[in-house]
């Protein structure tokens, strides 16, 4: 009789707990929806479609200029107040005027292609949305044109016996 009767008081008890986790469940659920909505709700937000400006491998005084695309996915308009290059070699220009909720804009970036060697540089783009500043990483290596081959004219030259 004990046996049965504790076999029903730990059967009871477990579906009441089991009950109970549904609960704090949904509970939890509702709570991370609010927040997430509250997020995206309020204020601008800049999202890229990528933080990184990459330039591949280029060759020595190749082109320049990159595009970044970004949008506001906030309710407010997004004003970007700076965005500034780690070194002189990386320079950002960026629209001036908000963007509005909903719409897409540009970074423009150039790269001082003359220098050679590896590109690895960070943008920092300051907006009104607050908090830390979005980085980008520019990224790329830029080589030496390949040497073009001298084809040998007829013509004598001052090496084989020219004036």
């Amino acid at each position: 009789m004990k046996n049965i009767f504790l076999l029903l008081l730990m059967t009871f008890t477990s579906s009441f707990v089991i009950s109970q986790v549904g609960q704090l469940q949904e509970v939890v659920e509702e709570v991370v929806a609010e927040d997430t909505q509250s997020q995206t709700a309020d204020g601008p937000i800049m999202t890229f479609e990528s933080k990184t400006v990459d330039y591949g491998t280029i060759e020595q005084n190749g082109d320049p200029l990159k595009v970044l695309t970004f949008s506001n996915t906030g309710t407010e308009p997004l004003v970007i107040k700076n965005a500034r290059g780690s070194c002189g070699c990386t320079v950002p220009t960026w629209p001036k005027e908000p963007i509005m909720p909903g719409e897409e804009a540009e970074i423009e970036v150039r790269y001082a292609t003359n220098r050679l060697g590896s590109i690895n540089k960070t943008i920092k783009v300051t907006t009104n949305e607050g908090g830390d500043p979005h980085v980008l990483k520019v990224i790329g290596k830029v080589l030496k044109p390949e040497a073009t081959e001298s084809v040998p004219t007829g013509e004598p030259t001052m090496l084989k016996g020219g004036k």
